[in-house]
C-alpha cells in the first residue's frame, strides 16, 4: 500500500489536498490497540486500561467515563481524556420514515459541520457517514461540493459517527427498537479517497474484531469515488473485501468533464480500468453511482453507451434520481425517462437498481443541512 501522499493540488477547480486547520485531539480510535497502550503509559495510567476503554467504547458504545464501572472511578476522567476526547457535539436532529431514518448535523472541534445519516431498513441498519468537512470535488449538482472544501476529518471523527449511530440503535431511539449498525457507506460529504489516509485506518478499526474494533463485516461498507485512480489502486492494495461504489454520473467524456471535474484528469477509460482492476483484485462486484439529471444525463443514447462500457464487467448499476438542492437549476429526471434509461440498461443485461429516496423532508442530500446552518 501507498503511503498516501497528497495528490497534486489541483485540476482546474478541484482541491485534492485539504486546507490545514487545527488539529482535533488524538483519540483512542486514532491509533491501533498498541498505541493505545502507549498512549496510556505515555500518560502515567496501566496500558491494560487501554483494552477496557476500547472495550466500552466499540462494544458498549459508551462514551461518557461515569459508565465505565470495571475502571476505578479515580481513573475515569484521566482516561477519557486521554483516549475519548469530545469530537463531535450535535447540532441538530432530524427524523423522518417514520422514525427510521435519523439525519444529525455534527460541529466538530474548530467549528466545521459534518453530517450522517442512520436508515433502517427491515434487513439491515445502514449509515452513510461523511469522510471530509465539505468536498474538494466541485460537482455542480452536489451540495456539498457547491460549499468547498475546509478540511479532512480525522479517522477518529469518521468512525465516531458510526459509534454514534450504534449507541443511538442501543438505546432504542430509533424505531424498531435496539438492534445494530450493519452497513457502512462512506457517500456523505468529501470525498473519501481524497482523505486516504485516514479512511483506510477508519476501514480497518470499523471491521477490526472486539475489543479492538467495532467488528463490523468489510463487504458491508462501500467506499465510494469520483474516481481518483491512484487511490483506487491504494485500496485495492489494502486487502478489505469493501465494496467500491464509482460516482460516473456519464458514460462520455464530453459531459463528465462537465459533471465531475476530476475526469478532466482521469478519463472514463482510464477509471474504469482501476475499477475493473479493483474489483478482479477483491472479486467484488463494483458499483456504478449514476444521478439520473433531467435533460442532462439521462438520455437513452447515454444509457446505450453506458451498457456498452458495463457488459460483461463485475459491476452494478446504482441510478439515483437527483436530489435538488434549493435555487439549483438541475432536477430529477421524468419518471418516464428513468424507467426507458433502465429498461435500456436491462435490455443488454445490465444489473440495475433505483436507488431508495429517503429523508427528502429532512434535505436528505448530503450538505443540504449544513448550508442550511
Amino acid at each position: 500500500m501507498s503511503d498516501a501522499q497528497p495528490l497534486v493540488p489541483a485540476v482546474g477547480e478541484l482541491i485534492l489536498e485539504a486546507p490545514r486547520r487545527g488539529k482535533p485531539p488524538q483519540h483512542l480510535a486514532d491509533l491501533t490497540p498498541e498505541q493505545r497502550r502507549e498512549a496510556l503509559q505515555q500518560a502515567g495510567l496501566p496500558a491494560y486500561r487501554a483494552e477496557q476503554v476500547s472495550r466500552h467504547l466499540f462494544v458498549h458504545h459508551g462514551a461518557d467515563p461515569a459508565t465505565w464501572t470495571d475502571i476505578p472511578a479515580a481513573d475515569r476522567e484521566r482516561l477519557a481524556a486521554a483516549l475519548t476526547p469530545q469530537l463531535l457535539t450535535a447540532v441538530r436532529r432530524l427524523e423522518c420514515d417514520n422514525g427510521t431514518t435519523h439525519k444529525t448535523l455534527w460541529r466538530l472541534h474548530d467549528g466545521s459541520l459534518v453530517e450522517s445519516v442512520l436508515m433502517r431498513y427491515t434487513d439491515r441498519v445502514t449509515m452513510c457517514i461523511s469522510s471530509q468537512a465539505g468536498c474538494g470535488m466541485n460537482c455542480p449538482f452536489c451540495a456539498t461540493g457547491q460549499n468547498g472544501l475546509t478540511r479532512n476529518l480525522s479517522a477518529a471523527e469518521i468512525i465516531m459517527q458510526v459509534v454514534d449511530g450504534a449507541r443511538s440503535l442501543d438505546a432504542g431511539e430509533v424505531a424498531g427498537g435496539p438492534g445494530r449498525v450493519s452497513n457502512i457507506v462512506f457517500m456523505g460529504m468529501g470525498e473519501p479517497l481524497a482523505n486516504f489516509a485516514a479512511v483506510s485506518h477508519a476501514l480497518r478499526v470499523l471491521t477490526a474484531p472486539a475489543p479492538h474494533g467495532l467488528g463490523i463485516s468489510a463487504r458491508g461498507i462501500t467506499v465510494s469515488t469520483v474516481g481518483l485512480v491512484p487511490r483506487i489502486r491504494d485500496l485495492a492494495d489494502m486487502g478489505l473485501p469493501v465494496t467500491l461504489a464509482l460516482s460516473l454520473h456519464a458514460p462520455d467524456d464530453e459531459l463528465r468533464d462537465t459533471l465531475v471535474p476530476v475526469n478532466n484528469r482521469w478519463k472514463v477509460a482510464e477509471v474504469l480500468g482501476a475499477v475493473w482492476d479493483y474489483a478482479e483484485k477483491t472479486k467484488r462486484r463494483v458499483s456504478i453511482e449514476y444521478a439520473l439529471i433531467r435533460d442532462i444525463n439521462d438520455q437513452a443514447w447515454r444509457a446505450d453507451l453506458l451498457a456498452d462500457r458495463l457488459r460483461g464487467r463485475l459491476a452494478h448499476v446504482n441510478l439515483i434520481p437527483l436530489n435538488p438542492t434549493p435555487g439549483s437549476k438541475w432536477t430529477a429526471s421524468r419518471p418516464e425517462d428513468e424507467r426507458e434509461f433502465v429498461r435500456r440498461l436491462e435490455a443488454k443485461g445490465i444489473a440495475v437498481t433505483v436507488r431508495d429516496t429517503r429523508g427528502r423532508e429532512i434535505d436528505g442530500a448530503c450538505g443540504q443541512l449544513a448550508a442550511a446552518e
